[in-house]
């Protein structure tokens, strides 16, 4: 197969690899918490055709290789860990982080999952758990006797005890952040994973050791700016369609080439 081909058919590849992340972005661009992403790509292996050659000179000069390039490749897809607007909606249990820090909940296995969705509900037990049902780590509990939750900027969640004027602490939250956040694992439903890339979690209090405060009554909007990946989208598909015009020029050229040899 002439080697234009396999170039421009990873050029082909690279481009949909890119509109797929794009595509995801987008779609999620009223997901609460949510963190875009990028394709990020690298040259292949170059084909050497001739290396350095020293030219018969009194300064002794030497001329540069000739190579060849193979085309690109996928080199990664990182995620943008950059801070989303808080968007006011006036529910008590609703929380946006300012700043660093990923609220902790409990998984079905007993691991902890890390998120920055902080649309929360009660459960039927009382328990303050994410919209997928899993609950917030340090536990969280209202009992039946209790009324008006309120949870301030410092993380504290206290709530009035019917019969009582002053409200009474129930729980705490804690934040963790990563030394490298973008290597988090992505799970779905707002969820991200610890794997060795993003380092372990430095777990402590809103507004403490450098982590974010909570706006409680407000959600953090994705982080997805839909006038820039739409521009990223055309430039996409406009590299796509020049890849093409490569393919097809080459299957030009081989088909000259046929008909000089009949």
């Amino acid at each position: 197969m002439d080697p234009s081909l396999k170039t421009a058919a990873t050029g082909m590849a690279a481009q949909q690899t890119r509109i797929d992340v794009i595509a995801n972005n987008l779609a999620n661009v009223n997901t609460p918490g949510f963190k875009r992403s990028r394709a990020v790509f690298e040259d292949l292996l170059y084909q050497t055709i001739r290396g350095e050659q020293g030219i018969d000179s009194p300064a002794g000069d030497v001329i540069a290789q000739v190579q060849v390039g193979r085309g690109t490749k996928l080199a990664g897809v990182q995620r943008v860990h950059a801070q989303g607007t808080a968007e006011l909606t006036e529910r008590p249990l609703d929380l946006a982080i300012i700043g660093e820090g990923m609220f902790q909940v409990r998984m079905p296995d007993g691991t902890t999952a890390y998120t920055r969705d902080g649309s929360f509900t009660m459960s039927d037990q009382g328990v303050l758990v994410t919209s997928s049902g899993y609950p917030v780590v340090p536990e969280i509990r209202v009992t039946e006797d209790m009324i008006g939750v309120a949870i301030s900027r410092d993380g504290v969640v206290s709530a009035l005890v019917s019969g009582q004027t002053l409200p009474v602490e129930v729980g705490r939250f804690e934040l963790a952040r990563f030394p490298n956040a973008p290597g988090l694992s992505a799970l779905g439903e707002n969820l991200w994973a610890e794997t060795g890339a993003s380092g372990q979690p430095l777990v402590g209090s809103p507004q403490e050791d450098g982590f974010g405060r909570l706006e409680a009554g407000a959600l953090e909007s994705s982080n997805v700016e839909v006038v820039q990946e739409m521009v990223d989208m055309i430039a996409a598909l406009r590299a796509y369609e020049i890849n093409a015009k490569a393919v097809q020029a080459s299957e030009d050229m081989a088909d000259v080439t046929n008909q000089m040899v009949r």
